[in-house]
Formats: structure tokens, sequence, C-alpha cells
């Protein structure tokens, strides 16, 4: 029988920075990426350091892999406009951060932004999207590859191996049908259930790891707290989104009643068809005169 978990978005801030759990992480990984991937590191940086200002709407991690790749992990819970620009400056922060001074270009690290959205980002019909850099010719329309000096330099076999890659998880697009062992892991990033039946990397982990009951009194304190902030930026972002909807039909009402007055509409009429007052049209009748 499944039970409810931790929230994966408050455990990566407060729990897989543990080694003891970096099993969980490398388990969703290893599922996301098709391969076996092993944590070397939880790195710090600027941007993934806990701050008091927004802490809970931004959760990220970043990590190395035994392959000296860095990983970086962002999980957003409100709907931000310039999201994917957030994601280019996070990878390139990434990037540069763990370039050491004097270093030559050909020690940049791979990055790999993994980043996990509970609102629908962009427009498309899937919830999971891949996205890496590939030159194409203008003319001949071939891939532009590596030299075998470089593939040897560099011990990568494309152009697309050293750009930083991008993953977007779509959580809220996720119908519920798990048909794999990736689906299993998006399931319980929108759920936090982990059914008995699950076989994806990590989850049996998760689900000893994320038992709520498995928390201090201190950590269910904070968990509650998280909690409710999130009900409370889905409320914020619920009223600005009917704010601006009722915004957009009175303006479409003000437009239709100057028309109507121009044709020498009753002030009555106009209120029936556009739901504005009366008093609201006498004001729109004096401002045309």
């Amino acid at each position: 029988m499944s039970k409810k978990l931790i929230r994966f978005d408050w455990a990566i801030k407060r729990l897989l920075r543990d080694k003891a759990n970096f099993v969980v992480l490398e388990g969703f990984l290893s599922e996301l990426l098709f391969e076996d991937v092993k944590i070397k590191e939880i790195l710090e940086s600027e941007s993934n350091q806990e701050i008091d200002k927004d802490k809970y709407n931004r959760v990220d991690i970043l990590t190395q892999n035994a392959k000296n790749e860095l990983v970086v992990i962002e999980i957003q819970n409100t709907y931000e406009i310039d999201y994917f620009h957030r994601m280019i400056y996070g990878a390139s922060k990434a990037l540069t951060e763990n370039l050491t001074l004097g270093a030559s270009y050909a020690e940049i690290k791979k990055v790999i932004s993994i980043n996990i959205v509970y609102f629908d980002l962009g427009q498309g019909k899937d919830y999971i999207y891949r996205g890496k850099t590939n030159f194409e010719g203008l003319h001949e329309k071939d891939l532009l590859q590596l030299s075998n000096k470089q593939k040897k330099t560099f011990e990568k076999q494309n152009v697309s191996d050293i750009f930083p890659e991008y993953y977007i998880i779509k959580v809220n697009q996720f119908n519920d049908i798990a048909t794999d062992t990736l689906d299993e892991w998006v399931y319980f990033l929108k759920n936090s259930e982990v059914k008995d039946e699950f076989k994806a990397k990590g989850l049996a982990e998760a689900k000893e790891a994320f038992d709520i009951m498995r928390l201090d009194k201190e950590q269910h304190y904070a968990y509650n707290r998280y909690l409710d902030y999130l009900h409370v930026k889905a409320s914020d972002a619920l009223t600005l989104q009917m704010e601006a909807e009722e915004k957009i039909r009175n303006e479409k009402a003000f437009e239709i009643a100057k028309k109507m007055l121009k044709r020498g509409t009753s002030t009555e009429i106009i209120a029936e068809d556009t739901g504005l007052t009366l008093e609201q049209i006498e004001q729109l009748r004096h401002e045309k005169q």
C-alpha cells in the first residue's frame, strides 16, 4: 500500500544533501539520463545557498557526478514567464563558477540542467523535454562534428557533449499513468507517492527516506510551514490570474459600450449587454461629450 511522502522539492534542499541519501538522487538521474549516475559530491554556489528571500520558491541543488559533469536541478512551483532565461543563467553560472581561475577553456565541465516545473512552461504537448546544442550547415544541412583530434583530446564524441544540456519536466502535464520507470519518478514528483509495484531506481530508498514520520519536531514544523507557503503562493497566483482576466473583460466591455454610445443606444440596453453599471455608462457618455 502506497503512503504519502515528503515532497521532493522540500527533500532536495533538506534531505538529499546527506550522503546517505545520494542513492535517491542517483536513482532519479539514472532514470532520466538513461545511464548509471554516481554522485561525487554536492557543490555549493551562490545560486544554491539557502537564503531567506524567496527561499522556498526556488529549490535547486548543484552536484558533480563521477564523470565530473555538473548537474543542476531546479524546481519551480509558481509561474515565471522568463523561466527559460533563468535556465540559461543557472547553467552559465554553474559553468563559470566551476572553472578555476587561469584554467584553459578545455577544462570547462559539461553542465546538465534539470528543471522540474509545476506550471505550464511554454507551449507543447509532452511532459518531458530535452534540449541540446547542435550546429547545422545552412547550405549542406549537415551537423558540425568534432575532429578525431578533438575527440581524443576532450574525450567527447559530439559537439553537443561539450555544451550545456537541458531537461524540462512539466509535472502537472503528466497524466498519472506510469508506463515505464521514468514515469514512475514523474508520478512521485507529482503525487509524493511511491506505489508498491514501482521498480524505478531510487524510489524504494525515497519511500524509506521521505517518510514523514521520520522527521523530527523541528523538521516537521519546517515542512508544514513549506506546505502553507505553497498554498499561499497558489492563492496569490490564482488571484492575479482572476484580476487579469477581470481587467480584460472590463476593457472589452468599455470598448463595446463606446461603440454602442456612438450608435445612440440607450444606457439601459448598454448595461444589459455589457454588464457595466448605469453610472459607468453615464460617465463614458460625459467623457464622449
